[in-house]
């Protein structure tokens, strides 16, 4: 009798599909690759998400909503415990992403969003949008109530600029390695500082 999986046949194909999308792209992945990688048959898939582009936005909506609800609470904890201040608003949304990167689980993620932004993919941009837009306009209106003098277009500029930064690092595409022993969660650690510290004088600059 064949051992069963031990994770469900949706399961298996968001995890396929995940790690395909990241080492191929998503135009360079095809259906095949994912139903082989999955071991299931192109039914399960169509039957589960009817769609490739469908199975895009479900492998991103496995994390990011995850992610969101930990920025928002991180948000509205540093709103109450430091008001005003920028950096704790700062460290709320590079601390779950920087967090999310670490896991081994989610390397792949990680590598998956720096596709999303390399590629020309509006559909995904359209539901990236839709659903995880909100998350950016709070913390934009959090950053303005403590920068009130900045203007609505340099804020948008430098947060899309922090953005850009933020997944560069989470993809680990950087420059500086882990040093020898130093552990993933303290390098991981000194890139939320660096990256916090970089961008708090990048939003405050004149």
């Amino acid at each position: 009798m064949a051992t069963p999986h031990p994770f469900s046949t949706k399961d298996r194909i968001l995890g396929a599909a995940e790690e395909l999308f990241a080492q191929f792209g998503f135009a360079g992945t095809s259906l095949r690759q994912v139903t082989s990688r999955a071991d299931v048959n192109i039914a399960a898939v169509n039957y589960h998400f009817g769609s490739k582009e469908n199975l895009v936005n479900e492998v991103f909506r496995r994390r990011m909503d995850e992610m969101s609800q930990q920025r928002m609470a991180a948000l509205k904890a540093a709103q109450k415990d430091h008001p005003g201040e920028l950096e704790p608003i700062l460290a709320a949304f590079v601390a779950p992403a920087l967090a999310m990167a670490q896991d081994q689980h989610n390397g792949a993620f990680a590598r998956m969003i720096a596709r999303a932004y390399a590629e020309k993919n509006d559909a995904l941009r359209r539901f990236l949008s839709e659903h995880y837009g909100h998350v950016l306009r709070e913390f934009a209106k959090a950053i303005s109530g403590c920068l009130p003098r900045l203007s609505k277009e340099s804020l948008y500029w430098r947060l899309d600029i922090v953005v850009g930064a933020l997944t560069y690092a989470m993809a680990d595409f950087g420059l500086i390695k882990r040093p020898s022993g130093v552990t993933e969660a303290a390098h991981r650690e000194r890139a939320a500082r660096e990256l916090i510290e970089f961008a708090a004088a990048g939003f405050r600059s004149a």
